[in-house]
């Protein structure tokens, strides 16, 4: 018998833009997998020379549809995409298919996002904030919708500690409607020259056009069956499509990915801090959630603005950065890489200055040594260059990893409860239920297997753990020669200093 949820989405026409993301592939799996509903329409674009029905079509060896084509290898035939772009004035969309959606979409789940924090801002405006508005100007042209779920971030308003599930225009610069003026008006030069101004306390255009995205909602949407999804800090799956798939390098994924090789020995991490983490088969399963809750609510009442769901770690199942390194440590034996550099460890400072003088010995002296004897077989020297990379995405990350903020999620648990216990399980999403030790050797596989490019097997998993044992050892003696060099040098000068005294 169909849940809830199911008897929803059963015979819906559900538009997505984002469908190529880590978040759009796993949400169009999971309603193939767990509905009838009857068409997805994916918003693509053409990209590095491959077209936009070749891309969708490569989606049947895609490993995140794996599982599914087994079961149903007619799946993805419900799946249509729609040539558009998010940067472009009207979304990309030809007459024809802009028409169709119209004629034919229910339900809206808006993902598409740059998520690059250093993007140039006139592009991250084109994409979070502009496209925003578009995409609420097309939904009010559909006579059928009932649903339209914006996918923002626990991150829009990080320029407070405590976010509660509300909008925060008082922390911008200038009116979103304003800044959309500009960006049409003057040159992406001139306004991107202006970036420092108009972000005032966001630290990146990210952030900033996310924030601004709100209050587009927040002021144009009213009327609309909206509301808005805020996720933390997005992480590999816990237990679908598979445990611990991932395909991005984003955020701390970067961070265990690089240690995991022994390449990250040190960063900038506040071990204390609340680390806001969710793995994305949770927000995928809230995301559809959401949709649903909206599509009831809008039914009986309107509400006087978009309702907002933050979706964090819970209160009583908070993990720390700290909590997030020491469990990647005692399980790095686990899942090694069989072409890691060097045992994986992790040094994390907060001090800035610290960090810059740490990686001299730690990074900087190893990569030279290591590109040196590159160049000396005769191979390009790549070392300094990567750290050089390395670093630049420490500062960047820094502000994240360094401050801990605390995340209202009132309306989630409401949301939670409201659901039947059959969709509850289907649909599950309560953070409170993550065994977060389980949860990083699910992670720690699939970053081995998913991103590292490892073979499967036990094999190739033994020899991961012979070349650990080897590089553990090589590190201890390595420890004990600078430790021994550096007793030596130090009595040495006590000698000098004290000698007629010994």
């Amino acid at each position: 018998m169909a849940t809830d949820v199911q008897t929803f989405y059963k015979d819906k026409t559900v538009f997505l833009t984002g469908g190529s993301g880590f978040l759009g592939k796993v949400t169009i799996e999971k309603l193939l997998r767990t509905t009838e509903v009857k068409r997805i329409y994916v918003l693509l674009r053409s990209k590095r020379g491959q077209e936009m029905r070749d891309r969708c079509a490569a989606w049947d060896n895609d490993p995140v549809f794996v599982n599914l084509m087994k079961t149903n290898p007619a799946a993805l035939k419900r799946v249509v995409p729609c040539g558009g772009d998010c940067q472009e004035p009207d979304l990309g969309l030809s007459i024809s298919d802009r028409q169709l959606l119209v004629n034919e979409v229910q339900i809206v789940i808006h993902t598409a996002a740059t998520v690059r924090f250093v993007e140039p801002l006139h592009i991250a405006l084109a994409v979070n904030t502009r496209a925003t508005r578009l995409m609420i100007q097309l939904a009010r042209e559909m006579p059928h919708l009932e649903s339209f779920v914006h996918v923002s971030t626990a991150y829009s308003n990080c320029v407070v500690e405590h976010v509660s599930e509300r909008f925060y225009p008082e922390h911008l610069t200038c009116p979103a409607e304003k800044i959309l003026e500009l960006l049409e008006s003057i040159s992406p030069e001139l306004l991107d020259n202006m970036t420092p101004a108009l972000l005032g306390k966001y630290p990146n255009t990210y952030t900033y056009t996310k924030a601004l995205a709100e209050q587009v909602l927040q002021l144009e949407a009213r009327d609309l069956p909206v509301s808005i999804f805020r996720p933390g800090v997005i992480i590999a799956s816990y237990k679908e499509p598979m445990p611990g798939w991932i395909d991005n390098l984003y955020g701390p994924i970067a961070v265990l990915y690089g240690a995991a090789f022994g390449v990250l020995r040190v960063t900038l991490l506040n071990l204390k801090a609340q680390a806001g983490i969710v793995p994305v088969d949770y927000c995928v399963n809230m995301v559809l959630a959401c949709a649903w809750n909206t599509a009831r609510d809008s039914s009986i009442k309107q509400s006087p603005e978009p309702p907002i769901f933050n979706f964090t770690p819970n209160e009583d199942n908070l993990i720390t950065w700290g909590g997030f390194r020491d469990k990647a440590a005692v399980l790095r034996y686990n899942y090694p890489l069989s072409k890691m550099m060097w045992m994986p460890f992790l040094h994390c400072t907060t001090i800035p200055w610290l960090f810059r003088f740490m990686a001299i010995f730690y990074h900087l002296l190893p990569g030279y040594a290591i590109d040196l004897v590159m160049r000396l077989c005769g191979k390009k020297a790549r070392m300094i260059k990567l750290y050089g990379k390395i670093h630049r995405n420490i500062d960047i990350l820094a502000p994240f990893v360094i401050t801990s903020w605390f995340f209202d999620t009132v309306n989630t648990r409401k949301l939670w409860a409201r659901m039947s216990a059959e969709d509850q399980k289907l649909y599950h999403f309560n953070m409170s239920s993550i065994d977060w030790d389980d949860y990083f050797l699910q992670a720690l596989a699939g970053v081995r297997i998913y991103l590292a490019k490892e073979k499967p097997g036990k094999e190739v998993l033994e020899r991961g753990q012979r070349i650990y044992r080897r590089f553990q050892f090589l590190h201890r003696l390595l420890q004990f020669t600078l430790c021994s060099g550096a007793v030596a040098i130090l009595w040495s000068i006590l000698r000098r200093l004290l000698g007629p005294l010994i």
